[in-house]
């Protein structure tokens, strides 16, 4: 038995068939499904049901996919403690499509930094699929990603809610715009607007705003808090989720205005992720229990 053998079949299961696994993974069909074939030989089971219309984990591939990813999970403690991280002082990893949650992400590792004073916090900035990824392969105890009405949850990461909101204008703070209480889709249309780059889910969300009529002078940045400094500079206009901005110093000091838009009903959920039936550090899992809880404390905070 080999590990790639396990990670072929967790890629099935995650990705619905053997030919997107194979895609994901970078390695041929033929290669692929021989790999998972002598793997059922050797335990005597069948792990995926083959049929001309593409192949699919079945339900005993499903009930082994925890202990597989047990196996896959004390390799990846493996690999760290021969790089000498000891799983009680090694960084808790945290990856983040966006770290501007100043009033969850920030007080969580405060409090955490207080319980545990002997364990850092490595805090990255990543897409959505590096984070996705990194849980996996164990670069990352903890993910946040935002999502839109519809978007999955992978069935190997398993998500807890910390807050939702809605889209709304980021706009310089001496602008216009800023003395009206709220805007309009079409008073964004006449601005210079700046978006994510396509993959990031507040393009897709700026998408669905504007629909087919778009701004005509569209700038991109690949973080949000570029976004907030281009903003704050008087380039143009941004969007980003209401809870992304609360207590932002560029929103404190008066350089960036939030605004409300009209008849604009997307719902943008935060949510936190971790490795279906991995079993993490302690630092790791009371970090992740902060996190919980300061956003719970903020959802029932009074306006």
């Amino acid at each position: 038995m080999r590990l790639e053998q396990l990670e072929y079949v967790r890629a099935v299961g995650e990705h619905g068939s053997l030919r997107r696994a194979g895609e994901h993974l970078h390695v041929s069909l033929p290669a692929l499904s021989e790999a998972v074939t002598k793997l059922e030989r050797e335990l005597g089971v069948t792990l995926l049901d083959r049929h001309r219309s593409g192949t699919r984990i079945n339900g005993t591939g499903r009930e082994l996919l925890p202990r597989i990813l047990e196996v896959l999970d004390a390799a990846d403690r493996l690999r760290a403690a021969a790089r000498g991280e000891s799983e009680f002082h090694r960084p808790v990893r945290v990856g983040s499509v966006y770290f501007g949650m100043t009033a969850i992400v920030l007080p969580a590792v405060r409090s955490h930094e207080i319980d545990h004073e002997h364990t850092a916090v490595d805090l990255r900035q990543l897409r959505h699929v590096e984070v996705r990824d990194g849980l996996r392969d164990g670069s990352l105890d903890i993910g946040l990603v935002s999502l839109l009405p519809g978007d999955d949850v992978p069935p190997d990461l398993e998500a807890t809610e910390l807050i939702h909101g809605r889209p709304v204008a980021i706009l310089p703070g001496n602008a216009a715009l800023a003395r009206q209480a709220r805007v309009s889709v079409d008073d964004l249309r006449q601005e210079v607007f700046i978006g994510a780059r396509p993959g990031y889910l507040m393009d897709r969300v700026a998408r669905r705003v504007f629909g087919d009529s778009p701004p005509l002078k569209w700038h991109t940045a690949d973080s949000a808090d570029v976004s907030k400094q281009m903003v704050s500079s008087g380039i143009g206009v941004s969007l980003m989720p209401d809870f992304g901005l609360q207590g932002d110093p560029l929103e404190a000091n008066g350089a960036l205005a939030l605004r409300p838009i009209d008849e604009e009903e997307t719902v943008i959920r935060l949510v936190m992720l971790r490795r279906r039936g991995g079993r993490p550090a302690p630092a790791a899992r009371a970090l992740f229990d902060h996190v919980a809880r300061h956003a719970a404390l903020h959802v029932t905070a009074p306006a």
